[in-house]
């Protein structure tokens, strides 16, 4: 699939974020993750458009390839694909900044156009459609 580079962001590493293993929390990941997919939107000026659409998530996905640990800084990578009618797909990249050639986890979502108040999908409007192509 093609993919398109969107964003990159930086966090760091919470103690908070530890589980009883001594590694982040695999569920910390998908915080991670969401952080970067809203701070992306945010960079665009968008969260929810004057007539209540926006786009919802249907699913979520995370490869856990090598444990992160506290204290650390991380970049998450956020990518998108191809545009579908009301759909699209984001993929992230989530590294150490101190080793920036290694993957420590893998993910993405795929994310649904709707109208809120209708509660159905609607196709994704014009300007998103311009910035996923």
């Amino acid at each position: 699939m093609n993919k398109k580079l969107v964003n990159t962001t930086r966090m760091l590493i919470r103690w908070g974020d530890m589980d009883a293993f001594g590694h982040v929390n695999n569920t910390v990941y998908f915080g991670y993750m969401e952080q970067a997919r809203i701070e992306w939107f945010e960079s665009m000026g968008f969260l929810l458009d004057k007539a209540g659409r926006s786009p919802v998530l249907v699913n979520a996905h995370c490869s856990f390839n090598k444990q992160l640990k506290y204290p650390g800084e991380i970049e998450v990578r956020t990518f998108v694909g191809p545009a579908g009618r009301s759909s699209f797909e984001m993929m992230n990249e989530i590294r150490r900044v101190d080793e920036a050639d290694t993957l420590y986890a893998e993910g993405g979502a795929k994310l649904v156009w709707v109208d809120m108040q209708e509660e159905k999908s609607v196709p994704l409007p014009d300007w998103l459609r311009t910035i996923l192509t």
